[in-house]
């Protein structure tokens, strides 16, 4: 065996090694946020001229950089979206990498497309979408907001060659997902914010409210309605039915944000939240918010993919080779050309565990959310702010102002019991559990409390 191959063998037995104690691990350190200052003084410079050796770089990323990375598995991080993969998805990510799988085009790697398509197709059908939808996996459910508006720009413009130098208007709620300003402004569309209700959620008053106050321009220059399935900061759902009526009423794409509480479609008993989701021209959900895939994994699914693939496929002399043939390559339905096949530790794990697994793992999460939701009830010095729909909690400490919310906070992760930073909602401090994890128990939650 020459040196470089025993040099790589040890490297891999390293490498497995790591990942064995790490996946053993129950639960997985919650780890800190360190300091720049810290961290140069403890890393140095990693990258040299002659290289740190294999193992050397590894125990540097376990001892130093890994710690200082917070574990969005762990049991109480309670914060953001967390995350919570399975063994199995979480395993076949590095064979995804292993493999060298180029997951952009069928004629490059047709067994990953046909594998993450199942997958889609298993998201389209809890959605209640047509046989014929599909779509891809992309990095999160920024780009994968963003490729649906994008489309919808493009179909409202081919629908009248006027249009051409239009700028158009997107509906959407007050409350929307802060990725669908950003993808506004990237792609030069205007908002028009739709009033919420008391829990951040548009309703069919509001939107008839909305479509009444608009006048005859302003509803010709609508492209789309974007409505959203679990807000990030609440976990509400819009009324789905009232928006998909509203962009028909306006004759506009009709897009929901999916991206976190999209996951609750397979739950036993939250479906009737989504009643009108079916109606959606293209569809955003984050496997990796709740649906036990690693990062980074999102979908986004259009009613008509054709329609898409117009918008986004790549043309170049190199490019022919695949763009003549009909072949299902994913590079043609988002602002993408080269990606890694994404999707396959989702696939893997479906497979693996079955969809019924999955409908349970939502539902025990949704258990915890709701036995915590009884517990902040049962505590006079906390309040709700508003009845969880699905599992996101929000509650006020009572008499706290933001200084002591930080401290709290600060001193819960300090010492390692748990990760929870305060949000705001409607100009006040308030505090927010995300439950994602099903291994997440109410004795986590009533350790993430405050006093």
């Amino acid at each position: 065996m020459h040196v470089h191959d025993q040099q790589a063998h040890e490297l891999m037995e390293l490498v497995f090694q790591f990942t064995a104690e790490r996946m053993a691990m129950d639960p997985p350190p919650l780890d800190f946020c360190v300091p720049f200052a810290e961290l140069t003084a403890l890393a140095g410079q990693t990258i040299t001229p002659e290289g740190l050796g294999g193992t050397a770089a590894l125990r540097l990323f376990e001892d130093v950089l890994g710690p200082a990375c917070l574990s969005i598995d762990h049991p109480r991080y309670l914060s953001f979206i967390p995350a919570a993969p399975t063994e199995a998805a979480t395993l076949f990510d590095l064979i995804v990498s292993a493999t060298s799988i180029y997951g952009g085009s069928w004629l490059e790697g047709s067994g990953a497309v046909y594998a993450e398509n199942q997958a889609l197709r298993w998201l389209s059908d809890l959605a209640g979408l047509p046989a014929g939808a599909g779509g891809t996996f992309v990095s999160g459910g920024s780009i994968a907001n963003l490729s649906a508006l994008a489309v919808a720009r493009r179909v409202w413009r081919d629908a009248d060659p006027s249009r051409a130098d239009r700028r158009p208007v997107v509906l959407l709620s007050a409350a929307a997902h802060s990725s669908n300003a950003a993808a506004l402004d990237l792609l030069d569309l205007r908002s028009l914010p739709v009033e919420v209700d008391g829990a951040d959620r548009m309703t069919v008053q509001t939107l008839r409210a909305a479509l009444d106050a608009l006048t005859g321009e302003q509803r010709n220059s609508i492209c789309a309605v974007v409505a959203t399935a679990g807000l990030t900061n609440t976990g509400t759902v819009d009324d789905l039915a009232a928006a998909a009526d509203a962009a028909s009423d306006l004759g506009a794409w009709f897009h929901v944000d999916g991206a976190y509480g999209g996951a609750a479609l397979c739950s036993s008993t939250r479906r009737h939240l989504f009643a009108g989701i079916e109606r959606a021209d293209s569809l955003t959900i984050d496997p990796h918010k709740w649906l036990f895939a690693p990062y980074d994994c999102a979908a986004i699914l259009y009613r008509e993919p054709n329609l898409a693939k117009r918008t986004f496929t790549q043309h170049a002399e190199y490019l022919e080779v695949l763009t003549a043939t009909d072949d299902w390559s994913p590079s043609d339905y988002a602002p993408h050309l080269t990606r890694r096949a994404r999707g396959l530790p989702t696939w893997f794990s479906l497979a693996v565990h079955g969809t019924n697994a999955y409908r349970d793992g939502v539902d025990v999460t949704l258990g915890t959310t709701e036995a915590a939701t009884e517990l902040v009830r049962s505590l006079a010095h906390l309040e709700l702010v508003t009845e969880p729909e699905l599992s996101v909690v929000v509650f006020r400490r009572v008499g706290w102002d933001r200084e002591q919310y930080a401290a709290w906070s600060g001193q819960l992760l300090a010492d390692q019991i748990g990760f929870v930073v305060p949000t705001v909602w409607r100009g006040e401090t308030v505090l927010r559990l995300c439950i994602t994890n099903p291994r997440t128990t109410i004795d986590d939650v009533r350790a993430c409390l405050p006093p």
